[in-house]
């Protein structure tokens, strides 16, 4: 007998990566605080994490209907992959003074996928009820932290536009 071969989660995956591209782009197509909250304001560290973050969350929601452990174990990847982020930037663009795209572009790459390779690891942990609490409590923070700190970063060099230009959500008229 053959077995089936499930295209959700790589049609999943390369939606979720299109996503993240757009979302890149929105916020100087569309400039308006609802726009803001989901896509990079600024050249920055933190702002970034939005093309990880909101794709990720979305293909966690999709893919893990019905399946708590699942979607526990996918939930706590969102801030894991969001630290491997600021910390890969960090070292790359602040510490040795990087500018290179190729670089973002295959960390942006890298990460995504360990975004949705790392949850069949953590599967096992997501059948505990604390876990599964965990992990929305940890989703929901970040989530509120990319939210507070789009309209109000503090002066951080994570936050900083590497782009050069001061460019902030206060700063630009609605």
């Amino acid at each position: 007998m053959m077995r089936q071969v499930n295209c959700r989660p790589w049609l999943t995956f390369f939606a979720a990566l299109g996503l993240g591209v757009l979302l890149h782009f929105l916020y100087a197509w569309l400039p308006n605080p609802l726009t803001a909250l989901f896509s990079p304001v600024r050249e920055s560290l933190w702002e970034h994490l939005k093309i990880l973050f909101y794709p990720l969350l979305a293909a966690a929601l999709f893919l893990t209907r019905g399946a708590p452990a699942a979607r526990a174990a996918r939930l706590l990847c969102l801030p894991l992959v969001c630290a491997l982020m600021l910390g890969a930037g960090w070292v790359y663009h602040i510490a040795l003074r990087g500018e290179g795209m190729a670089f973002d572009l295959i960390l942006y790459g890298v990460l995504m996928a360990l975004g949705f390779l790392l949850p069949r690891l953590l599967w096992p942990l997501g059948d505990r009820a604390w876990v599964r609490s965990l992990a929305g409590f940890l989703a929901v923070l970040v989530w509120v932290f990319l939210v507070w700190f789009t309209f109000f970063p503090p002066e951080h060099l994570l936050f900083a536009d590497l782009s050069g230009g001061v460019r902030t959500f206060l700063t630009i008229p609605v």
